[in-house]
């Protein structure tokens, strides 16, 4: 739920003004804007700035390595321009991978996931976990996930032993009931333009994850089903919404009520950000509330700052 709901909406070489990044200690760039994910169509599988050095040890401040979870039509660099280096800067190890990408899909189509049914896309996660904590010598992980990066590794920490390795999880757009919208928005461009093809047509690979987002799919009775529901105990959960989420319908699907989460709506202290599905990914906001998540001793208080739909903190 990501490049393609940004070329939907059809954004692209936009002027700019750059808002700085909340207080770090690195000096990657940190962009504030959901289209600059698009630059990376022409490097589909680069690392995001600052992700993925197998060297890093993580600190004694930063004992958990960070994996980044994309969204579906989404890849580990499209996906993090913003959150990755702006993690690496606070002294994380920081990973993304790109997942459940169909086989035999060509390229393009082959450059961007969350395709696979989510059982699929777990085996995947939890295979590149494994990598993390090897290379890393760490015990846990965080996870910071947008989208289906939100949904799909609920099924590796409810059936593939993710819980034992997963300390903080902040999830973005969650969708933990559902959506009632049509999981990809190319298929409401579909309508409009009288194609009645399926969604998976339109996007030219088949989706077998895109059934089980919709309210009330076996995924989500299955995940709901388990001790906990969706919130898996043990894990420290920070849920991250916007009321402008065209995607998850209604937005406070997103909401867990448990003693182990804390539910975040970005407007509430702060009604000038009109962040949606896409651009709250890429906000000092929601950036801010990321590293409050990963290190609650260290909070401060997130920047207001004007936010638009697919634009972020960078407007015209």
């Amino acid at each position: 739920m990501s490049v393609i709901g940004a070329c939907v909406l059809g954004v692209s070489g936009l002027g700019s003004v750059a808002y700085a990044a909340p207080e770090t200690d690195g000096d990657l760039p940190v962009p504030y804007g959901f289209v600059r994910g698009l630059t990376g169509l022409a490097t589909p599988d680069a690392d995001p700035p600052g992700a993925n050095d197998w060297s890093c040890r993580p600190s004694a401040a930063h004992p958990d390595p960070v994996v980044l979870v994309h969204g579906l039509t989404g890849s580990k660099t499209t996906n993090w321009q913003t959150m990755a280096p702006l993690l690496a800067n606070a002294g994380y190890c920081v990973y993304a991978l790109t997942y459940g990408v169909p086989p035999g899909a060509v390229y393009p189509q082959d450059q961007v996931g969350g395709f696979l049914p989510m059982e699929e896309s777990a085996e995947q996660l939890d295979a590149f976990v494994d990598e993390v904590l090897a290379s890393t010598g760490a015990e846990r992980v965080d996870l910071v996930g947008h989208s289906e990066g939100t949904l799909m590794p609920q099924y590796w920490l409810q059936f593939l032993g993710g819980a034992d390795v997963t300390d903080d999880y902040v999830a973005v757009t969650p969708l933990y009931d559902g959506t009632l919208a049509k999981p990809l928005p190319v298929a409401e461009l579909a309508d409009g333009l009288g194609v009645r093809e399926p969604a998976s047509a339109v996007v030219g690979v088949p989706c077998g994850s895109c059934p089980q987002f919709i309210s009330g799919s076996p995924y989500l009775e299955r995940m709901h089903a388990q001790p906990g529901g969706a919130a898996v105990p043990g894990i420290t959960y920070t849920t991250v919404m916007t009321r402008y989420d065209q995607l998850v319908v209604p937005y406070t699907s997103g909401v867990l009520d448990a003693p182990n989460a804390t539910n975040i709506v970005v407007q509430d202290g702060c009604e000038i950000d009109l962040s949606d599905h896409l651009s709250i990914i890429s906000t000092a906001r929601t950036g801010q509330i990321v590293l409050n998540a990963l290190d609650p001793a260290s909070a401060v208080e997130p920047p207001c700052r004007p936010s638009l739909p697919a634009l972020g903190n960078e407007v015209l």
